[in-house]
């Protein structure tokens, strides 16, 4: 079918200033809708009662995502979300920015622009992440410029360095600066943050934030004209505690996933939250709102909403009830019917950046005297963690992981270049054997490794390090490993086998011992040193609250 031929589809067709459902006809010509036809005079307010009527809607949206956290490239990646009903994804390209810079940036560009699925990029704001650390580039002010004047983006991505906004750091006020300057609405990153330092952070221009957990949290950043992101990834799950602002807010909040991995991909999208919101009796208008219109008037977006004269980005439903899609259009093409991708894209040679390490069991030796140490705390289903203590009793002076009172050792290898070992306790992983280990840990992306005993982490790590790039999990018999060979986080394989790889990986974690529910996920926020409480980078454990390294054994 030629994007020249005039085509019609018939079926009902939402009115979101009046909140019904009536029949109608779509006309598409020349990749646009050129008519919007009412052809019956019945009108439909309740969602029960669209029970197998087929739907025409506007096509579904993912206002914040990092591509790279789906382990798929972005030719894998649309394969996938088409299928669910997403039309058009706001990608932030930060994990393969802080592996490989521009040349990350890239490719995430030229490999999204040969996939139907509308991908909308924002540049990178903290590469590294915050400058505690190294990781594998450098993107400064002076950088930015460059990628948005020889590039099309829609915003800055987020600016995680909150300190440094709240100070007024020179360099992140340039950076910010030069999005303005170019029109460009800037992203934020807050969590947890209120009173006078969101006061200062929201001073800054920053218009967005995906990091709220509670309704109060939100509100506040709402009142002081925020966009509320609400957020449904793998670890992250904040819609159940969020989905009753969407009604009040429905012009200022949108959806997004931010981090989603492989088996969750697969399963739904943002057509995940449609049907939560469909199951719990939501106002089906204000949440298709923020699904799909919103980040189009937010981030100016050049997608279809479903009104004459727009591109032609819509979706089928054959049961508005299930939300059961059946079609995707994109520029008035059908690049999605009933189990069926009608256009793919080119996968491009991998870019990667991963020094080849052997690790030896002397790395990983916590030495010390018995007394009182400080431990990361893991929450299930959260980025949080908090700042624990405990009395741990050496053996001649080392200290080893305790299974019994799941006190376990984790350790941060720096990918880029050679130093120390960065090893700390960490609790609430709970494995009773083996160890974890992952190439993908936000946002400066060394490797991070966790386990029961020296022997498995290291046996595990090698099998990461060897493969530059992967996720593993491992015992003294055998190590299963997910390789990912573009910048150690994403791998060229089918989604489906991704998916199936990630399956095997979390059931072995699960017959080690792990009792979380996204133990890879969880890994990998372990050294993103911007969300509270404690953490570990590869220079050692750190507060997030004091802003600064601390030692394993207090006052010690």
């Amino acid at each position: 079918m030629s994007e020249l031929d005039k085509i019609i589809l018939t079926g009902w067709i939402p009115d979101f200033e009046q909140k019904h459902f009536y029949p109608g006809e779509v006309e598409i010509e020349k990749g646009r809708i050129n008519r919007i036809n009412v052809t019956g005079s019945e009108r439909i307010k309740k969602i029960n009662e669209m029970a197998g009527k087929k739907v025409i809607l506007p096509g579904l949206i993912d206002a914040h995502v990092h591509v790279e956290s789906s382990m798929m490239t972005p030719v894998g990646f649309s394969s996938i979300a088409l299928q669910h009903g997403t039309v058009a994804v706001v990608g932030d390209p930060h994990e393969i920015a802080n592996v490989c810079g521009e040349e990350g940036i890239d490719f995430m560009i030229r490999e999204a622009d040969t996939v139907p699925l509308k991908f909308f990029f924002t540049v990178p704001s903290c590469v590294p992440a915050t400058l505690l650390e190294p990781s594998g580039a450098e993107i400064n002010a002076a950088t930015i410029k460059s990628i948005i004047d020889h590039g099309n983006f829609v915003a800055l991505g987020e600016m995680m360095n909150f300190p440094g906004v709240i100070e007024r750091d020179p360099e992140v006020m340039k950076k910010i600066k030069v999005a303005q300057e170019a029109g460009l609405p800037v992203d934020g990153h807050a969590p947890g943050m209120g009173g006078d330092a969101l006061k200062k952070y929201i001073g800054a221009g920053i218009m967005t934030d995906h990091e709220c957990s509670t309704k109060e949290e939100a509100e506040e950043k709402l009142a002081l004209g925020m966009w509320i992101l609400i957020r449904e990834g793998s670890a992250a799950k904040n819609f159940n505690a969020l989905a009753s602002l969407i009604e009040k807010y429905h012009d200022k909040t949108m959806l997004c996933t931010d981090d989603i991995h492989p088996d969750d991909l697969c399963e739904g999208h943002i057509d995940r939250m449609i049907k939560y919101g469909i199951s719990m009796g939501m106002d089906f208008f204000s949440l298709y709102q923020a699904a799909a219109l919103n980040p189009i008037k937010h981030y100016k977006l050049p997608v279809g909403d479903l009104t004459t004269e727009t591109w032609a980005d819509f979706i089928v439903v054959d049961d508005l009830t299930d939300f059961s899609v059946s079609q995707t259009w994109i520029n008035g093409r059908c690049v999605y019917d009933k189990k069926q991708i009608t256009h793919y894209g080119e996968y491009l040679d991998p870019v990667n950046r991963f020094n080849h390490i052997s690790l030896k069991p002397d790395d990983l030796k916590i030495t010390g005297e018995s007394g009182h140490y400080r431990v990361i705390e893991v929450i299930d289903k959260s980025l949080l963690t908090k700042r624990s203590e405990f009395d741990i009793y050496t053996d001649d002076g080392l200290i080893r992981s305790d299974t019994e009172r799941d006190l376990l050792k984790i350790a941060v290898v720096n990918r880029y270049r050679k130093e120390p070992v960065a090893v700390g306790l960490i609790h609430g992983f709970n494995l009773k054997y083996g160890a974890l280990a992952s190439s993908i840990s936000h946002d400066n992306h060394n490797l991070v490794i966790v386990g029961a005993n020296d022997r498995a982490m290291i046996r595990t790590a090698q099998a990461v390090i060897d493969a530059r790039g992967g996720i593993a999990a491992g015992d003294q018999d055998k190590v299963e490993l997910l390789p990912l060979e573009v910048g150690g986080l994403m791998s060229r394989k089918p989604p489906e086998n991704i998916a199936e790889s990630y399956r095997r990986l979390n059931k072995m974690a699960e017959q080690l011992g792990t009792t979380l529910t996204a133990p890879f996920m969880t890994l990998a926020f372990m050294a993103l040193l911007v969300i509270p409480e404690l953490k570990i980078g590869s220079k050692g454990l750190f507060d997030v609250g004091k802003f600064k390294f601390v030692s394993n054994r207090i006052n010690g």
